[in-house]
């Protein structure tokens, strides 16, 4: 009884603690060095040029929240180019059908 107790403990630290992004975008000296989840081919082009146009080196995290999208930035991007990125950020998220079906009457 007291291991079913501990391995729930663990578990729900873990998903706590653990941090899962929907995408993840690392930038290094300008370039776009790797991208994990998915994004749109038009917002990583546009983060492409933004990152040349300031030689930036930093990540961008994307979480998606109940109603909306978060995007967390490393302390290495300036604020200006954070609301840059933010203003070219596709923010409509598609979700997916419900699978309850009005009932008929």
């Amino acid at each position: 009884m007291v291991y079913v107790l501990i391995i729930a403990a663990a578990l729900i630290f873990w998903l706590v603690i653990y941090d899962r992004p929907v995408a993840k975008i690392e930038f290094k000296n300008g370039e776009l060095k790797a991208h994990k989840g998915k994004i749109t081919p038009q917002f990583k082009h546009d983060c492409c040029e933004i990152a040349k146009k300031s030689a930036l080196s930093g990540t961008v995290k994307v979480y998606v929240t109940r109603s909306s999208t978060k995007l967390v930035f490393s302390k290495t991007i300036p604020n200006k180019i954070q609301q840059r990125i933010r203003n070219v950020y596709p923010h409509e998220v598609k979700s997916t059908p419900s699978k309850r079906k009005a009932k008929r009457k």
